[in-house]
């Protein structure tokens, strides 16, 4: 099964959350109707956009650690090279 590290942020620039899933879709749309996390609820964190697929969990539990512990710059580094105008990406995922 498939597992996700996923960075959504309130805008661009914005604040930043990160978490890892294996139903990415489910959990994209929790976050957007305000029921994936209370902090993500708490500053309007609702635009997807970085997504790196694992084959299993732990990988992608110990990336999603990885990325948090980077300085901010880096995750944004990271969002900028593929997204620069850190586009919502979750129209690409829900199809």
């Amino acid at each position: 099964m498939t597992a996700y590290v996923y960075i959504m942020a309130s805008k661009k620039n914005g604040t930043l959350y990160i978490g890892v899933t294996n139903d990415l879709v489910h959990r994209i749309s929790q976050h957007r109707c305000g029921e994936g996390s209370a902090f993500a609820r708490k500053y309007g964190i609702r635009r997807l956009v970085h997504v790196e697929p694992f084959e299993d969990i732990s990988t992608a539990i110990a990336r999603e650690k990885q990325i948090k512990n980077w300085k901010r710059a880096w995750k944004v580094n990271l969002i900028e090279e593929a997204h620069p105008d850190w586009n919502d990406l979750f129209s690409k995922i829900n199809q």
